[in-house]
């Protein structure tokens, strides 16, 4: 969802509240939306439709397929649980957010649940956040229509996107950031991703039959200026270079600029360090 939702770039979590419908008069999304909150404490918007016939699996498989295709990140896809946790990508200066959707179901009608936290400081019109989640939400179906739709959506994968521009130190920043609050997710939000990175070069040495490149990162304290809420530590960035540049690599030295595109392939939490393949120079 690069670019094309920038207004939706805020921090989004699932908290347990609970929509209640009548299914003989049942709100639409658009009725049944909700804002929370402010931009000093945190704003918060609530999605929810209810459609006939419609098992949580079933609903879940649908989002499944949706979200793939706007280029959400599929961070936990748990259908027969009624249950999924997806992303929407960094961009830029812009963190990733989570959203989590809720589905489950009460005689034979089933109600699917978006609920989006805004972090303190962050601020969205209430129009494009209906818009967005609405829009998902809406195209939900029921019945035969609905279990073919999720059939199809269960094994959808996120669209790929164009290589993310960030600089080193951006980037050590962000992963370092990600990797105080939860690790364990690290690895599911970046792998597969395509990044250019700007930087210097800390060092250049064979590994096995490939070159490995690292870029120069320094530690928080050693930073001129320190961005607020900062993590105390900070994740070196190595790049593994594709095949075919051993010229380019063998003329590298530390302390020379560099920007290299690769594809997120590793990261230790305890060495704190995040690995990139098949760099090459960036265009």
């Amino acid at each position: 969802m690069r670019n094309l939702r920038p207004a939706l770039r805020f921090a989004l979590c699932l908290a347990p509240t609970v929509l209640l419908f009548g299914t003989a008069n049942a709100a639409t999304c658009e009725e049944a939306f909700v804002k929370k909150g402010n931009a000093i404490t945190g704003l918060r918007f609530t999605a929810a439709v209810t459609v006939a016939d419609l098992p949580p699996a079933v609903a879940i498989g649908q989002m499944r397929g949706l979200v793939a295709a706007k280029g959400y990140d599929i961070m936990a896809d748990e259908a027969e649980y009624g249950s999924m946790l997806i992303e929407q990508p960094m961009t830029g200066g812009a963190r990733a957010f989570p959203i989590q959707i809720t589905a489950t179901q009460t005689g034979g009608i089933g109600t699917v649940v978006m609920e989006a936290k805004l972090r303190a400081g962050q601020t969205v019109g209430s129009d494009p956040a209906k818009a967005e989640m609405c829009g998902i939400l809406n195209q939900i179906k029921g019945g035969k229509l609905g279990a073919a739709a999720a059939k199809k959506g269960a094994s959808a994968t996120t669209v790929a996107a164009a290589p993310l521009k960030i600089s080193a130190l951006g980037f050590s920043q962000q992963v370092s950031k990600d990797s105080e609050r939860n690790a364990a997710g690290v690895l599911t939000r970046y792998k597969g991703k395509q990044f250019t990175i700007d930087g210097t070069v800390d060092y250049v040495t064979k590994d096995g039959g490939s070159f490995r490149v690292g870029y120069k990162v320094p530690q928080p304290h050693e930073q001129a200026i320190r961005l607020p809420n900062q993590a105390p530590f900070k994740t070196d960035i190595v790049c593994y270079m594709a095949p075919g540049q051993a010229a380019f690599s063998l003329q590298l030295k530390p302390d020379k600029g560099i920007k290299l595109t690769g594809t997120v392939e590793d990261f230790d939490e305890y060495r704190r360090v995040i690995w990139l393949k098949d760099c090459r120079p960036a265009q």
